[in-house]
């Protein structure tokens, strides 16, 4: 695959996704894990509110941050629309941090790999 970024994760691994939003210049954070071969939002954070940052269901301000467990299900992808218009890439951390999505590009998919036999 050209172009394309492994980050290596065993099941139950997890890796943070953040960003800033677009619209509050507001910094989110969320954190995934790798379970049954999917992806799961286990906490989300967010330091502030305003316009489509409410915190979630059981959320509380923690050091500043709202931050709260999504009760979503597992998601086989997560696609990342990159406009280069937003004031930041996001960054993803596993053992090291990358960014993803600084300038204008075509959707971004954070999927596991398939099985390996």
């Amino acid at each position: 695959m050209a172009g394309a970024i492994m980050l290596a994760l065993a099941p139950g691994d997890q890796f943070s996704l953040s960003w800033t939003h677009s619209v509050e210049r507001q910094a989110w954070s969320e954190t995934w894990a790798l379970r049954d071969g999917q992806l799961q939002l286990i906490r989300a954070a967010v330091k502030g509110s305003g316009a489509g940052m409410e915190p979630g269901e059981g959320g509380r301000f923690l050091d500043g941050w709202w931050v709260w467990a999504p009760d979503l299900p597992p998601v086989s992808a997560l696609h990342l629309a990159a406009s280069g218009l937003t004031p930041s890439a996001w960054q993803l951390c596993g053992a090291s941090c990358i960014d993803l999505g600084a300038a204008p590009a075509e959707v971004i998919d954070v999927t596991p790999c398939p099985p390996q036999p």
